[in-house]
């Protein structure tokens, strides 16, 4: 569990985010894997697939929104570091009670073109929770891939 990872141990993790340039690093007990979709599509087949390994999970993400926070916090992460979060994201986290580290926070994350506000962001901006954010996430993932 996520809950016995010492310092260090999360900091190899935070490393290894960045050394392999994936986007994010899932710790569950003594399984550690990496994964390199963009955008939420991991974490949402991670949900969908295989619930197991984020109950309970340390995450190390590059960026986390609204939408991925979301799928964190229906997969029952216990704690997560984030290079970037949106306000939103981090304000969803706390209220669920899951433990965040960010270095930084921004009031949106943007788009990949840089000219607005990430897709999926915009998508669960007017969620209050995030069992709202599932419907609106899954249409998405269906109709990007």
């Amino acid at each position: 569990m996520a809950a016995q990872l010492n310092r260090a141990e999360r900091q190899r993790l935070i490393d290894r985010l960045h050394a392999e340039r994936c986007s994010c690093v899932i710790r569950n007990g003594e399984q550690t894997r990496t994964f390199n979709e963009r955008g939420v599509k991991d974490l949402y087949r991670l949900l969908t697939e295989e619930p197991e390994l984020l109950r309970g999970a340390f995450v190390a993400d590059k960026v986390v929104g609204k939408g991925a926070a979301a799928l964190m916090i229906l997969g029952s992460v216990e704690e997560v570091y984030t290079d970037v979060a949106s306000t939103a994201a981090l304000e969803l986290f706390a209220r669920h009670g899951v433990e965040v580290e960010c270095a930084l926070e921004v009031p949106q994350i943007v788009n990949r073109a840089r000219t607005g506000r990430c897709p999926v962001e915009t998508l669960c901006l007017d969620c209050r929770t995030a069992e709202e954010c599932l419907e609106p996430i899954r249409n998405f993932i269906r109709n990007n891939s």
